[in-house]
C-alpha cells in the first residue's frame, strides 16, 4: 500500500514513512492510493472478532511494512479491557428505537481520542526503536487530543511531545489533565489565541522542511493518517454490534470540529461498510454544517470563533476536511491545491455550491449535517438523563440532538460518544443540578501542580522553544 499527497506531490510513500512524517512536503495530507474494499464474505469473517483482532484485520490492509506478527502484537497490547474498561472496548447502549450510543470514552483520558492515540503511541515506539531514532511530536488541541496524546506518549522511548492549546479556552478538567503531567518528555504550550492559531502553528512548523528535518518533527493530530485509520476500526465494531446480518445498513452521527472523526467514517464507507448516512453535527461554530448545506466553505477568524460549552469543536478550520474534498473532486490534486492553498489564503473561502461534484456529498458519499446550540445541548443532556438515566457530555449532546432529525425506519442510528461528562462539569451542573461522577484516579486533579508555558500565537516562538528543549 502506497500513500499520496492530496496536493499532488509526486512521491509515493509507505505507511511507516508517513507515520513519522505527518504532513506531506507540499503541505498536503496523505491518503492511500486506493481504499481497500471489503465484501460480504469478509464482513462475515470479521463479525464477532474481539476488537484487537478486528483492528489487526483492518489495519493490515493499510500497513504492509510492519511484519504481521508485530502488528498483531501491537493491536493486542493496545486494545485491552484493562485500558478501555470493557471486553467490547466500544460497547453500544440503546436509548430508544433506532437510536444508540457507541461508547468511545472509556480510555485513560475519558475521550474518544484515546481509541487512536493509544495505538499511535505504541506504533511510534515500535518504529523509532526499529530505526534507532527519536521523534519530536508537535500537536494542537482544542481539549481532548492533547491529553490523549500525552497520556499515550508519556514514558515512551525516543519521543518528546510539544502540545499547543488555546490559553484559557479548554475546560478546567481538560487543562488540569494536561498541565498536571510532570513527565520530562511532555511539554505543554498555552498559546495566546484560539485553536485555529495552534493548528496554523503546527502546519507552519511542519511546512518548514529544514526545521522539520533537523528536529525530527512529527504530528499526532488527525492530519497524521495513522491516527485516522485507527479510528476506522470502531465504525466496523459499532456496525457489527448494531446489526444481525451484513445486508443491514446503519447510519452514524458524529460531533465534528476538525473532521477527523467523521472522515474515518467516510473511509469505512469507501471500504464497503454498509453506511446509509454520515451525519455531521456541529456547535455554534458551524463551518462544516454551512458547507454541507450550501457548498460554501468559509473560514472564520479568531474574533468570529465562538467560545462554547462544547469547546473541543470550537474550530473554524477543519484540517481533515481536505481529505474528503479530495475524494469529492475525483482526486484532482491540482484543483484541491488551488482551493486549499491559493484560494483560502486569498479570500478565506471557496464555493462549490454550483459545482456538479457538490451534489455527490450527499448522494454518493452519504453526508448530511446539522448544528446545535448551548440551549439545545442543555436540553438534550437533561432529557437523556430524565428519560434514560444516561448522563452524556456536551459534544455527545450536540450529536444526539442532530441525530434525531435523520433517523430512518429500519436503519439504526449510532451516535458516537466523544467524552465523559466529568470533562465538562459546569454545563452538566447547569443542566442537571448535580456534579457528574468523577473516576477515582482523577480526584483532586485540578489542585495538582501545573507545568505549562504561555507563548504568543507565533510559529517562531514555538520553534525557539522546541530547539531549546531538544539539546
Amino acid at each position: 500500500m502506497l500513500y499520496l499527497s492530496t496536493r499532488g506531490d509526486p512521491g509515493r510513500k509507505r505507511f511507516c514513512e508517513i507515520l513519522l512524517e505527518g504532513l506531506a512536503p507540499d503541505g498536503g495530507l496523505y491518503l492511500p492510493e486506493r481504499y481497500p474494499r471489503v465484501d460480504a464474505a469478509t464482513l462475515s469473517k470479521w463479525r464477532g472478532l474481539p476488537y484487537h483482532e478486528l483492528a489487526f484485520e483492518i489495519l493490515s490492509l493499510y500497513i504492509d511494512d510492519i511484519p504481521a506478527a508485530d502488528l498483531k502484537a501491537i493491536c493486542a497490547k493496545t486494545y485491552t479491557a484493562d485500558v478501555f474498561g470493557t471486553r467490547e472496548i466500544v460497547p453500544l447502549r440503546k436509548l430508544e428505537d433506532g437510536l444508540v450510543l457507541e461508547a468511545l470514552s472509556n480510555g485513560p483520558t475519558l475521550a474518544f481520542k484515546d481509541m487512536a492515540m493509544q495505538l499511535l503511541g505504541n506504533l511510534f515506539e515500535y518504529e523509532l526503536g526499529r530505526r534507532g531514532e527519536e521523534l519530536n511530536i508537535l500537536g494542537a488541541t482544542s481539549g481532548d487530543t492533547g491529553s490523549a496524546a500525552e497520556y499515550a506518549m508519556r514514558g515512551k522511548k525516543g519521543v518528546r511531545v510539544f502540545m499547543t492549546s488555546p490559553d484559557g479556552r479548554m475546560s478546567p478538567f481538560q487543562q488540569a489533565q494536561m498541565f498536571s503531567l510532570q513527565d520530562p518528555n511532555i511539554h505543554n504550550l498555552a498559546i495566546a489565541g484560539v485553536f485555529d492559531d495552534c493548528q496554523d502553528i503546527v502546519k507552519a512548523v511542519s511546512n518548514d522542511l529544514e526545521f522539520k528535518r533537523k528536529y525530527r518533527i512529527g504530528t499526532v493530530n488527525s492530519i497524521n493518517w495513522a491516527r485516522l485509520v485507527a479510528q476506522v476500526v470502531y465504525y466496523f465494531a459499532g456496525y457489527f454490534q448494531a446489526t444481525a446480518s451484513n445486508d443491514q445498513r446503519v447510519s452514524f452521527t458524529v460531533p465534528s470540529g476538525n473532521f477527523g472523526n467523521i472522515c474515518a467514517g467516510h473511509v469505512a464507507r469507501m471500504m464497503g461498510l454498509p453506511i446509509e448516512r454520515l451525519v455531521l453535527a456541529t456547535n455554534e461554530n458551524d463551518v462544516l454544517d454551512e458547507f454541507f448545506r450550501t457548498g460554501v466553505y468559509r473560514v472564520r477568524g479568531s474574533a468570529d470563533t465562538h467560545e462554547t460549552s462544547s469547546p473541543s469543536m470550537d474550530i473554524s478550520k477543519a484540517s481533515n476536511f481536505e481529505r474528503f474534498v479530495f475524494d469529492l473532486l475525483g482526486r484532482d490534486a491540482a484543483r484541491l491545491k488551488a482551493l486549499f492553498g491559493e484560494q483560502l489564503a486569498a479570500s478565506g473561502r471557496f464555493d462549490l455550491g454550483a459545482d456538479p461534484a457538490f451534489a455527490a456529498a450527499g448522494a454518493k458519499f452519504g453526508f448530511a449535517s446539522g448544528k446545535s446550540t448551548h440551549a439545545d445541548r442543555v436540553a438534550t443532556i437533561r432529557d437523556t438523563w430524565q428519560r434514560f438515566d444516561v448522563m452524556i457530555d456536551t459534544h455527545t449532546a450536540d450529536g444526539l440532538k442532530v441525530a434525531r432529525r435523520f433517523v430512518q425506519p429500519g436503519v439504526p442510528m449510532i451516535v458516537l460518544e466523544t467524552a465523559l461528562p466529568i470533562k465538562f462539569a459546569a454545563t452538566i451542573v447547569e443542566a442537571l443540578g448535580r456534579e457528574p461522577q468523577r473516576p477515582a484516579k482523577f480526584e483532586g486533579l485540578e489542585k495538582l501542580p501545573r507545568r505549562v508555558t504561555v507563548l504568543p500565537a507565533d510559529a517562531g516562538a514555538v520553534k525557539d522553544f522546541i530547539a531549546a528543549h531538544c539539546r
